[in-house]
């Protein structure tokens, strides 16, 4: 594996995180969504659950890293998912102290594995998620490549987020989402240049700030958000209002919208 890009040596891009990687001190964070997720999601609903973030990857800080968990679900998500899913993220940000918050992503298996989603969700259960439950929907989808198809289809619709962004009250969930989001696209704009993957939002805003400069500094304000949200207002105004616009024309005139949903 090439550590400095996160490339397999075939070129195509390694997948992050695993058990293994588990700090000790997250290791009851993990069997508690292991016995968890069974008894909220039956066999009948349940295919598969994997985890993803910084607890899989080694990186997780006590009482600050949320825990992220994306389950594969047989048949379309229904209401009844969801209200599961609310009510056991609030039982395990409550129960666990090691955790500032949980959050569960439901997916229909069908939506994982469309054409559609090839290049976004499928590529993030591939290379970003680490199984913890059921079959690996990895071993069904192909190798992944930093491409600008791969650009397109992950971020290429930050555009169709800023009128949403900006009608919401200043607050510490919309600038976390917010940091996270514009971190990961300002990578994801200079990854075929840079030729490789890392999650990490540190070494994203770095890879992004080496190719724009001039805007390095503000990408590093997002990374502050993704982690922890100034509660000055005028940082979250300033990402929305000037980075984000900025950021979504020039993805749109490198590597063009993504395809609609």
């Amino acid at each position: 594996m090439d550590g400095a890009h996160g490339l397999n040596p075939d070129g195509t891009i390694a997948r992050e995180g695993s058990l293994d990687r588990v700090a000790a001190e997250f290791a009851p964070v993990v069997e508690a969504a292991r016995a968890r997720i069974p008894e909220a999601f039956g066999p009948d609903r349940l295919h598969s659950a994997y985890l993803y973030g910084s607890v899989p990857r080694g990186t997780a800080v006590v009482g600050v890293s949320d825990l992220d968990v994306q389950l594969a679900l047989h048949g379309e998500v229904t209401e009844a998912d969801r209200a599961a899913a609310r009510e056991l993220e609030a039982a395990l940000d409550r129960e666990l102290p090691q955790i500032d918050g949980a959050g569960i992503l439901l997916s229909g298996t069908g939506t994982l594995l469309s054409e559609l989603e090839r290049h976004d969700l499928g590529f993030f259960v591939a290379c970003l998620c680490t199984p913890l439950l059921g079959p690996d929907l990895a071993a069904e989808l192909p190798p992944y490549r930093p491409t600008s198809l791969l650009a397109r289809e992950t971020n290429g619709d930050l555009a169709l987020l800023l009128p949403g962004w900006r009608a919401q009250p200043a607050g510490r969930a919309l600038g976390r989402r917010v940091g996270r989001r514009l971190v990961r696209t300002g990578f994801t704009l200079v990854m075929p240049r840079w030729g490789g993957w890392t999650s990490d939002l540190d070494r994203q805003a770095a890879v992004f700030g080496a190719y724009h400069p001039e805007r390095a500094e503000q990408m590093r304000l997002a990374v502050d958000a993704g982690r922890s949200p100034s509660p000055d207002p005028s940082v979250l105004r300033l990402l929305i209002g000037d980075l984000a616009p900025w950021l979504a024309a020039e993805y749109t005139a490198v590597h063009g919208a993504k395809t609609p949903r």
